[in-house]
C-alpha cells in the first residue's frame, strides 16, 4: 500500500464548535477518496473482515498524519472507524447495527433516521451526507444478495449479514427520498423463557405451544406488522426435534432455526428482462419433492396459501407459517381470500372445510400501545357447524387499561376450555400438567 504525497492543509482543530461538523465530514470524505485511490479494494475483499479493517486501519493513520488537523485520540479513533465503516461496511448504519437496544431502523429519507427501543419509536442523529450516499448504502445491501434497485426496479427486499430484513423503497415511487426499513433480530435468538421473563405470554401458554409443535399440529401465527410473529416462530420451530428434515420459504430469508436438518429456500425476483422470478408457491410445491417432515414458510401472503393447506392435508402435519391480520376469525377470512387469488374455483363451503381440516392452532400477536408486544389469543380450530369454521378460544389476553405512565395494563387467563387435540398431544406422547387450563389463574401484566 504505497502513498502518495499530498499538499498539506491549514491546521485546523476539531475542536472549534462553529466549524466541527463540517469539517468533520470534509476530513472524512478527503480521507475516504485517498484510500480509494491507494487501495486495491478487489484483493481488500480476499482478505478476511477483520484482517481487511486493520489494513484500513494502518492506511488511515498513515494518512491523518499527513493532515494538518489536530485531533484528540477520541477523535482519530472516530474518524478512522466512520471511514473504515464507509470503505467496507454499511456507513452511518453500521453503530445503529452494533447497538443492541435497537429493535428497528426506520430511514425516511437521509435526513432522518428513526430506531425504535423498547417499542417506542425516537430520532436518531445519525445522518446519511445527501441521497447519493445513501443509495450507494441501499446497493451495496442488496448486491450482496444477488438483488437490484433501480428506476426500472424500485422496490427490493433483502437481508443483511447478521440475518436483518431490509427493504428499500427509491423515487419515483419514494417522492421525498429513499427510504428504507431495517427489521433487527438479536444474536442470541430468543427462548420461550425470554418471552415469560418478559410477560409476553404465560408459561402455561408456553408449555401449552410446545406441546402442540412436539404433536406435529399445524400452526398458524397471525399478527399485525412489527408484532413479533417471527419471532415466535423461531421459537416454536425450535420445539421441533432434530431428527426431523425441515424445509424454509421465505422470501428474503431469516428465520433462525437451530437444528442441522434445515433446508433454507428463498424466493428470486425477476431480472432486468422480466424473467427469471421464482416465487413462493413455485418454492413451496418444489419443497413437497424435497421429502420434509415439517414445511416453514415465513409468511403466507398470496396464492401459495392454498400449496399450504395442500401440504397440511397430505402428511405434511406439523407445518408452520405466519399471516398479517387483527385477530384469529381475521386470518381465517384471509386465507380464504388468498386461496381465491390463486384462481381456485372452490365452493365457500368447500374451501371452509378444506381450511378447517389442514389448520389446528391460531396463535394471535399484538403490537399494544405502549410498544409492548403480547400473545393476545391461542384458539383452536374444531371443525365447521355449518358452513362456519368453528373456533374455540384456549387462552387471552384482556387489556384494562393505561396506568398512569401510558403502560398498557391487562391480564393473562385460561378460558377453562379444554382442547379437542388434548387426545392428539397424549397419542404422542406430549404430557402437560393438569392446571396448564386452570381459568382460576390469572396473570396481571
Amino acid at each position: 500500500m504505497s502513498l502518495s504525497s499530498k499538499p498539506v492543509s491549514d491546521v485546523v482543530r476539531l475542536s472549534d464548535r462553529t466549524h466541527t461538523s463540517h469539517v468533520h465530514d470534509e476530513l472524512k470524505t478527503r480521507l475516504h477518496e485517498r484510500v480509494v485511490e491507494r487501495l486495491d479494494l478487489n484483493s481488500l475483499t480476499a482478505l478476511s473482515d477483520e484482517r481487511a479493517k486493520q489494513e484500513l486501519a494502518r492506511l488511515l493513520e498513515q494518512l491523518l498524519l499527513q493532515e494538518r488537523v489536530l485531533l484528540n485520540q477520541g477523535e482519530r479513533d472516530g474518524v478512522i472507524q466512520e471511514v473504515i465503516d464507509e470503505v467496507v461496511g454499511l456507513g452511518p448504519l453500521e453503530p445503529l447495527l452494533a447497538d443492541q437496544t435497537i429493535n428497528d431502523i426506520l430511514i425516511n429519507t437521509h435526513k432522518k433516521i428513526y430506531v425504535e427501543r423498547a417499542g417506542n419509536l425516537e430520532l436518531s442523529e445519525v445522518r446519511f451526507r445527501d441521497e447519493g450516499h445513501l443509495r450507494k448504502i441501499i446497493d451495496r445491501i442488496v448486491a450482496r444478495v444477488g438483488r437490484r434497485v433501480d428506476e426500472s426496479s424500485p422496490m427490493v427486499d433483502a437481508r443483511l449479514a447478521d440475518g436483518s430484513r431490509f427493504n428499500a423503497i427509491i423515487p419515483p415511487l419514494a417522492l421525498d427520498g429513499s427510504s428504507v426499513s431495517i427489521r433487527k433480530f438479536s444474536k442470541d435468538p430468543l427462548q420461550l423463557s425470554h418471552l415469560v421473563e418478559k410477560r409476553s405470554l404465560t408459561a402455561e401458554m408456553g408449555e401449552f405451544l410446545k406441546g402442540v409443535v412436539r404433536a406435529r399440529l399445524n400452526v398458524l401465527v397471525s399478527g399485525g406488522t412489527g408484532c413479533g410473529k417471527t419471532t415466535i416462530l423461531n421459537i416454536l420451530s425450535g420445539f421441533i426435534p432434530s431428527k426431523e428434515r425441515i424445509v424454509t420459504i421465505e422470501d428474503a430469508a431469516e428465520l433462525q432455526l437451530r437444528q442441522d436438518h434445515v433446508v433454507r429456500l428463498e424466493t428470486r425476483p425477476a431480472n432486468i428482462e422480466g424473467k427469471g422470478e421464482i416465487t413462493q408457491r413455485e418454492l413451496l410445491k418444489n419443497a413437497l419433492r424435497m421429502r420434509p417432515d415439517r414445511i416453514i414458510v415465513g409468511e403466507t401472503r398470496g396464492a401459495e396459501a392454498l400449496d399450504m393447506l395442500q401440504a397440511m392435508n397430505t402428511g405434511h402435519d406439523g407445518s408452520l407459517t405466519t399471516i398479517h391480520a387483527n385477530n384469529a376469525r381475521d386470518a381465517l377470512s384471509r386465507v380464504e381470500t388468498m386461496v381465491s387469488m390463486g384462481g381456485m374455483n372452490i365452493a365457500t363451503a368447500g374451501l371452509r372445510h378444506y381450511i378447517s381440516s389442514a389448520l389446528d392452532v391460531i396463535i394471535q400477536l399484538t403490537r399494544l400501545s405502549d410498544g409492548t408486544r403480547k400473545v393476545t389469543g391461542v384458539s383452536e380450530v374444531t371443525g365447521m357447524q355449518g358452513d362456519i369454521i368453528s373456533l374455540q378460544e384456549i387462552f387471552s389476553y384482556e387489556q384494562l387499561g393505561l396506568d398512569q405512565a401510558g403502560k398498557v395494563k391487562g391480564q393473562f387467563k385460561a378460558t377453562g376450555i379444554r382442547p379437542k387435540c388434548m387426545e392428539r398431544l397424549k397419542a404422542r406422547g406430549v404430557q402437560l400438567p393438569a392446571d396448564v387450563f386452570n381459568p382460576e389463574k390469572v396473570y396481571p401484566c
